[in-house]
């Protein structure tokens, strides 16, 4: 669960510093619904850019932000829809649109779910403790970027074979930036490093994206609620059928707990890397997917209310990097008569992206969706990380020709099979949440009872935890009265 137990001395201190540089922390409310921030506050962003290191831009880190990088309001839910020319299927599948956070993806939001509830109790005391975010990618960049605006010092950890883009803007944020061995992958390892943090520092605190319930909880409220406000805008006499995710933390699958709970007839749809295949074969392995960090189940997965596993092969998702972004690709994709105003804009999909696109399209496959469902995925964050990997790309292989992009989109776009697909029964969700004792009591010192309450408590143990979002508002309110720096703004100054 996540402790609220509040720290008197500590959150003086919090207090003190907030109001020293300025802070001011939304709600979970205001994220949801921007319509509720101060007018003030919303004047003044008008002059703040959306990567920049200012502590308003934390009033940013919803789905609804304008999409334009500098001075931008607040409007709906950015979001695409892929079409059947595009997708070979002919259901309708929505993506909301990562792009438009601050750091250009939604882990932001998982992030401040981690770091915000320790703060406002006073447990974080920004005074002393450092915040370390392990990560295979955009966790610890969104971990150092919060931690920055909220004038806490980070610790970003995450593999070395991670994308350049990664590491020289965490060069310029975080305060330190530790590369583990390995790839996407190689969680392990960068478990045994914040041990070794713990066991050498006495002043730094784990924010574990795997089994932090602030990273679950952020997405089943603000990403759940904004995926409801799309199907209400789009969904008409259409049949919502499935949210599909990749496993990363699994923490973006908290707003599958949500849309269950409001369409309980909906699918909650988990992928890999087939090239790992953890979740569907108990395997192991090396991939190219950056997003998804594996290996292990996370201990915030709620595997007993997951329908599906879908491995993708990670060449699918590279040759797709390419068809995608080369001009060739594009120009050929416009061809097949899909709408040149989407083509145009495929570079909002990052590598993790793609594979999202390509679960939701093995989905709708495997259960012969029709025009009439729909099906909604995330994409995480855009191609604006990832241009150092388009390069290697292209070093590797040479020039993207218009027969490259033909086999690219008959291959490994309307080709996609339904291989490597596994529907969950009693049973195989059972396997799946077992394989946590490996990781999560054996290695990193949980219980037993711990694990058995997620499984044969549910849904009453995921509930408690999804109950905690007003107390956790209560708290950012109180916090900020204490600071005292609402009230200008309140009075639109």
């Amino acid at each position: 669960m996540i402790d609220l137990t509040v720290h008197p001395e500590q959150l003086e201190r919090t207090v003190a510093r907030a109001r020293e540089r300025g802070i001011v922390i939304p709600t979970f409310a205001q994220m949801k619904d921007p319509t509720r921030i101060p007018q003030g506050i919303v004047d003044r962003l008008r002059e703040v850019g959306l990567w920049d290191l200012h502590p308003l831009n934390l009033f940013r880190i919803t789905w609804k932000n304008e999409p334009t990088a500098h001075g931008g309001g607040f409007d709906g839910v950015n979001y695409l829809e892929f079409p059947p020319e595009l997708t070979g299927v002919p259901a309708r599948i929505l993506a909301l649109v990562g792009k438009w956070f601050p750091t250009g993806a939604h882990k932001v939001g998982a992030t401040f779910g981690c770091l915000v509830p320790r703060l406002v109790t006073g447990q974080f005391d920004p005074t002393f403790h450092k915040a370390v975010w392990p990560s295979t990618g955009n966790y610890c960049r969104g971990g150092a970027y919060d931690a920055n605006l909220l004038a806490c010092e980070s610790i970003a950890i995450l593999p070395e074979q991670m994308s350049r883009e990664r590491f020289e803007w965490l060069s310029n944020v975080a305060g330190e930036v530790i590369a583990t061995p390995g790839c996407e992958s190689n969680v392990w390892e960068i478990f045994q490093k914040c041990k070794e943090l713990q066991a050498t520092r006495d002043n730094v605190v784990i924010f574990n994206q795997f089994d932090e319930f602030g990273n679950h909880l952020w997405h089943y409220d603000v990403t759940g609620h904004a995926m409801e406000e799309v199907l209400a805008r789009e969904l008409g006499d259409s049949e919502y059928a499935g949210v599909v995710l990749t496993s990363g933390s699994s923490g973006t699958m908290g707003c599958g707990d949500y849309l269950k709970e409001r369409f309980p007839r909906s699918k909650l749809v988990v992928s890999e890397a087939l090239q790992c295949p953890t979740l569907l074969e108990n395997g192991f392995g090396g991939h190219r997917i950056e997003g998804i960090g594996d290996k292990h189940v996370p201990w915030i997965h709620n595997v007993r209310n997951t329908d599906m596993v879908v491995g993708i092969d990670d060449e699918d998702t590279m040759c797709l990097v390419r068809l995608f972004n080369e001009p060739e690709g594009r120009a050929h994709l416009a061809a097949q008569g899909i709408p040149e105003e989407l083509v145009g804009r495929l570079d909002l999909l990052g590598i993790s992206s793609i594979a999202n696109l390509l679960s939701a399209i093995k989905f709708a496959k495997y259960y012969e969706l029709s025009g009439s469902d729909v099906v909604l995925t995330v994409l995480t964050d855009s191609m604006e990380l990832y241009r150092s990997r388009l390069k290697e790309l292209h070093e590797a292989h040479g020039p993207y020709t218009e027969t490259d992009a033909a086999v690219d989109y008959a291959a490994h776009l309307l080709g996609i099979k339904t291989d490597a697909t596994l529907e969950l029964g009693y049973r195989e969700r059972k396997r799946i949440h077992n394989l946590k004792y490996y990781t999560w009591i054996e290695q990193m010192e949980r219980s037993v009872e711990d694990l058995d309450a997620q499984w044969y408590d549910d849904p009453g143990y995921w509930d408690r935890i999804h109950a905690m979002v007003p107390r956790i508002d209560e708290l950012i309110v109180e916090f900020n009265e204490r600071a005292g720096l609402l009230r200008e703004f309140e009075r639109g100054r």
